[in-house]
């Protein structure tokens, strides 16, 4: 047996951690992948040579290398606590889909593009936990094909964002509420902080809820930003502030989707 560790230096989310299963997942040579999403790190325990899993990798321009090649007698690393990391991923998954329906429905009363940007960025998160937990035990047909649908949803919600931030500049339109702005980003942000602190207590070394802590903690950064943006509009009395923030999410949502797509071939 083999171990293979790879510095792969833009694996940063949940996407990229899925590509790379994919990407590898015809390849009947290996056993085990053990991802370290916050060291940017993949560990591989497989027959035979290394090179070809490392063509597979570098043809994702990850920015792949090889750390390590060895021999071992076993595999290392052991699964457990599956059922407790779906009932986390249930969890943050709930909470993403409850607070897109909120800041959807919110967002078009106080004419926010902020917060409709803001609620698409959620669901984009919950279409990932969705997906991991759906696909679940699936073919990779069945995978890439949820992977599919999902990217095209979401090019299609960032691609509406992007021409109604554009109607708004060009248009003459209400000014957005500020107030409605901060406290519905606000209750966004604890949503997201308790995700993220559900995720941390689970205590689970598994990549895909390593993966899902790095996501949650960039929803509470948006958040803010969100929380910024109302507070700009009150001072300056300028809707500017909430469509820079709306296209600066709706541009995260896009490359979300491109990382979906890619996934997906």
């Amino acid at each position: 047996m083999q171990k293979s560790i790879f510095k792969i230096s833009k694996m940063d989310c949940p996407s990229e951690e899925q590509m790379i299963r994919m990407k590898l997942a015809d390849l009947k040579s290996i056993q085990s992948l053990d991802f370290d999403i916050p060291n940017r790190k993949l560990t591989v325990f497989h027959a035979g040579d290394v090179a070809e899993i490392f063509q597979q990798l570098d043809e994702l321009k990850f920015d792949t290398t090889i750390l390590d090649n060895s021999e071992v007698a076993h595999i290392t690393h052991s699964i457990d606590g599956a059922d407790n990391e779906r009932t986390l991923l249930w969890a943050v998954l709930i909470i993403n889909v409850s607070f897109f329906l909120i800041e959807i429905i919110t967002g078009l009363l106080a004419n926010s593009m902020g917060l409709v940007a803001d609620s698409l960025d959620m669901l984009a998160d919950g279409m990932v936990y969705g997906m991991a937990i759906f696909a679940v035990g699936g073919s990779i047909k069945r995978k890439k094909t949820i992977a599919k649908l999902a990217g095209y949803f979401q090019i299609i919600l960032a691609t509406l964002g992007f021409w109604e931030v554009i109607r708004r500049i060009s248009g003459v339109d209400d000014m957005p509420d500020p107030a409605f702005m901060m406290s519905v980003s606000f209750f966004a942000l604890i949503a997201n902080a308790v995700s993220l602190y559900l995720l941390q207590k689970g205590k689970s070394k598994e990549a895909h809820i390593q993966a899902s802590m790095i996501f949650t903690s960039n929803d509470i950064i948006i958040n803010f930003g969100v929380i910024l943006a109302g507070g700009l509009v009150y001072l300056t009395e300028s809707r500017l502030p909430d469509l820079i923030v709306g296209i600066i999410v709706f541009v995260i949502v896009w490359k979300g989707a491109l990382k979906i797509l890619k996934l997906s071939n």
